[in-house]
C-alpha cells in the first residue's frame, strides 16, 4: 500500500510517498481502507520531534481517520467488514490502510461524509472533554477560546454555545474571527492587533473569564490567566505558538483559579466508556444539525506535506483532510 513516511525528524519537506506492507489486525484491532485522514496541529510536531511523544522511526503520521472496515481482529463483535467508520490512531492515518483500535473505533452516521468524518473526532473530541470533564463548563458562564478559528478552536467555541456559555473568541486575524462569529462566538478579540488582557477585562467588566480553552500557548497564556475569573478554570490543551510558558504561579494563587492538563489522546485510551458516552453525545447533536465542521481544504494522499506546510504557516480556517483512497 501507498502510505506518508517520515525517516527522520524534521519539517514536511521531509517526508516520502513510498509502498509499505500492508498491515494486519490483532486481537481486538480493526483493519480500516482509508478513506480519509484529518490533519491535526500535533501532526506538525511529531514529525519535528518536539511533541509530548516520539513515535519509533520510521512510522507513518495520521491520527483522526475514517473509512470502510476491510477485516476484524478476534475479539471484534461491534464491527464487520463493510462498515464505514472513523477512528483514532496514535499514528498511521497517511496510509491507504490502518489497524485502529477496536475501542477508538465507530460506525459513521449515513449522512457524514469521509472527510467530515475524518475531521471530527479529535477536534470535537478533544474540546468536548476539556470543556465537560476537565472544565465543568456550566451554562451561563463565559468562556474564552485561544487559537479560535483552529480545528480544535473553532470546535470549542461551537460547544461552548451548545453548553450555554457566553463565548469570547480570541484568533490572529479578522478574516479568522469572522468565522468564529457564524460559529456562534458572542465577542471577538484580535490579539494580533489588541491587548488580550485589557479586551478580557472589557468584555466581561472586570470579572474575568470562567473557563480558559487555550490550544496555543506562548504570549497569550498569561495574560489568559491574568483574564481569569474567581474559581476560574484555565484548560491546558497545546502549544500551537511553538513556546511553552512559564507561569507565575502566583497568579493561580492570587485567582483562586485552576490550571488543568487536557490530553484526549490519553483519557480516550485509559477511559474508552467514558469516550464512548461523549462520542454519543457528540454524534447526537451532529444529527441534529447542530455541530458542522468547517473544511478548509482537501489534499490528495501525494499532497500531504503541503498540507502540513499550510498547517504550519497558520494558513488553515477549521480543519484541513487528506484523502488517502478513492
Amino acid at each position: 500500500m501507498k502510505a506518508i513516511v517520515c525517516k527522520e525528524f524534521g519539517p514536511p519537506s521531509t517526508l516520502r510517498l513510498e509502498e509499505v506492507e500492508n498491515p494486519k489486525p490483532k486481537a481486538g484491532e480493526v483493519l480500516i481502507t482509508v478513506k480519509a485522514c484529518g490533519v491535526n496541529f500535533p501532526d506538525t510536531l511529531i514529525i519535528q520531534g518536539s511533541y509530548q511523544f516520539k513515535p519509533d522511526l520510521p512510522f507513518i503520521p495520521g491520527s483522526d481517520i475514517a473509512g470502510i472496515v476491510k477485516e476484524v481482529g478476534d475479539g471484534i463483535s461491534h464491527l464487520r467488514p463493510g462498515d464505514e467508520v472513523f477512528g483514532f490512531v496514535l499514528n498511521g492515518g497517511y496510509a491507504e490502510e490502518v489497524v485502529v483500535p477496536g475501542n477508538a473505533c465507530f460506525k459513521k452516521p449515513p449522512m457524514m461524509d469521509f472527510p467530515v468524518a475524518a475531521s471530527f473526532m479529535m477536534a470535537y473530541g478533544t474540546s468536548y472533554h476539556a470543556l465537560k470533564d476537565r472544565g465543568g463548563l456550566q451554562a451561563g458562564e463565559t468562556l474564552l477560546v485561544l487559537g479560535a478559528s483552529g480545528g480544535v478552536g473553532l470546535a470549542a467555541v461551537e460547544l461552548g454555545k451548545l453548553m450555554g456559555a457566553k463565548v469570547i473568541a480570541a484568533a490572529s486575524s479578522d478574516d479568522k474571527l469572522d468565522l468564529c462569529k457564524e460559529y456562534g462566538a458572542d465577542a471577538v478579540i484580535n490579539y494580533s492587533t489588541e491587548d488580550l488582557k485589557t479586551r478580557i477585562k472589557e468584555l466581561t467588566a472586570n470579572k474575568g473569564v470562567d473557563v480558559a480553552y487555550d490550544p496555543v500557548g506562548g504570549p497569550y497564556s498569561e495574560p489568559t490567566i491574568r483574564g481569569m475569573a474567581w474559581k476560574g478554570r484555565y484548560l491546558v490543551v497545546g502549544f500551537a505558538a511553538g513556546d511553552i510558558p512559564k507561569i507565575p504561579l502566583n497568579l493561580p494563587l492570587l485567582k483562586g483559579c485552576a490550571i488543568i492538563g487536557v490530553f484526549w489522546g490519553s483519557f480516550a485510551m485509559k477511559t474508552p466508556k467514558e469516550n464512548m458516552q461523549n462520542a454519543m453525545e457528540l454524534m447526537q447533536w451532529y444529527a441534529k444539525g447542530q455541530l458542522k465542521p468547517h473544511i478548509h481544504d482537501i489534499y490528495p494522499l501525494t499532497a500531504a506535506p503541503k498540507a502540513l506546510e499550510a498547517m504550519m504557516k497558520r494558513q488553515v480556517r477549521g480543519k484541513l483532510v487528506i484523502r488517502c483512497t478513492d
